[in-house]
């Protein structure tokens, strides 16, 4: 932060995350009077008090003397502090459904809402207008079905096609989230998320949840990965014919819907 003053937001962005919505736009003017946008259920929060009302893994962060200091005070939660095992008898006596006695970042997040909401919570904007970010085994299973969605909404609707994408690529992504709202598309209907969290995999450490096998994680995020790719390539006429296979593309027929 401040060797860039120059930036006005800071994106964290955890190693196990993946950007799935190439064509979707932050809306930053919706957080003016706002430091720190995280994903999360604020009835969970207020009035359940649960750990999981909230994921702290991908955030933003006004370049700010309120986020310097913002991150003083969450920091000081952590395992590098004298307070650490202090913190995490705290942590378990705010949140009843947290089941494990470490202080951790998440629930220390839901802590400031709920007990220093003055002092830190009216600058956070909890974010549930739109699919930020979220769990990936709720998401891969349907990236395959997406096409079929496309080509539904085609009827409604003009596409892009591959003679004009790079034109109206923008315009696209407008028209698409009207179309949506028209048409009452929700949970039911839903639409792919900003981003896929693959929350249990721990890619880097490997130390995986127990529920989900190695081959799981990886099958999963190769399929993230490439359905994102396909959006990039379609604007240049190409896409893999598969989510499952990285290492080739192919042509988009002339009329194809991006």
């Amino acid at each position: 932060m401040l060797a860039h003053p120059e930036a006005e937001w800071i994106w964290w962005v955890d190693s196990d995350a993946v950007f799935t919505d190439m064509d979707f736009k932050l809306p930053l003017k919706r957080y003016k009077n706002y430091n720190f946008v995280v994903h999360g259920w604020p009835e969970l929060i207020y009035k359940k008090k649960s750990w999981t009302s909230l994921n702290a893994g991908v955030f933003l962060i006004r370049n700010s003397q309120w986020a310097l200091d913002f991150m003083d005070v969450w920091s000081g939660m952590g395992p590098q502090t004298p307070n650490y095992e202090n913190w995490g008898k705290i942590l378990r006596e705010t949140c009843k459904d947290k089941f494990f006695p470490e202080s951790d970042d998440q629930t220390g997040l839901v802590y400031l809402l709920l007990r220093e909401k003055e002092k830190w919570g009216n600058k956070i904007y909890v974010e549930d207008g739109y699919y930020f970010e979220g769990y990936w085994e709720e998401i891969v299973r349907k990236l395959e079905k997406i096409s079929e969605k496309y080509k539904g909404v085609e009827e409604n609707v003009r596409m892009l096609r591959r003679r004009h994408a790079e034109k109206v690529r923008q315009g696209y992504s407008a028209l698409w989230e009207e179309y949506l709202r028209g048409a009452g598309y929700g949970i039911e209907g839903w639409r792919r998320p900003f981003m896929t969290h693959f929350t249990g995999c721990q890619p880097c450490s490997g130390t995986h949840n127990e529920l989900y096998s190695v081959q799981n994680c990886w099958d999963a995020m190769q399929k993230v990965l490439n359905f994102a790719d396909n959006q990039v390539l379609r604007s240049y006429g190409f896409m893999h014919l598969s989510l499952e296979d990285s290492s080739s593309v192919v042509p988009v027929p002339f009329d194809y819907p991006a």
